[in-house]
């Protein structure tokens, strides 16, 4: 399925802002994503497999949070980060 990346992401995708990936859930989709782009999935997910606070993920234009999140193959992901600072 199409996975959109977040471009402070892109170092992980060779700069590609959009990439394939499979999975029947979230928590498989990041695990092939880190697979095909190595380190990515630890900048989304923390050590206690939670997507991280400042981590923002879409499925078909709706916000989820839980790696049990089921996906289709037909289905579109955004994986965003929210900006900081002052």
């Amino acid at each position: 399925m199409k996975v959109h990346i977040a471009s402070p992401l892109h170092s992980y995708t060779a700069q590609r802002s959009e990439v394939e990936a499979t999975g029947a859930t979230l928590a498989e989709l990041l695990t092939d994503l880190d697979r095909r782009h190595p380190g990515i999935r630890f900048r989304i997910v923390d050590e206690q497999d939670r997507v991280r606070p400042h981590m923002k993920i879409f499925v078909n234009r709706i916000a989820v949070r839980g790696l049990d999140t089921s996906l289709a193959a037909a289905d579109e992901v955004h994986i965003l980060q929210a900006l900081s600072g002052g």
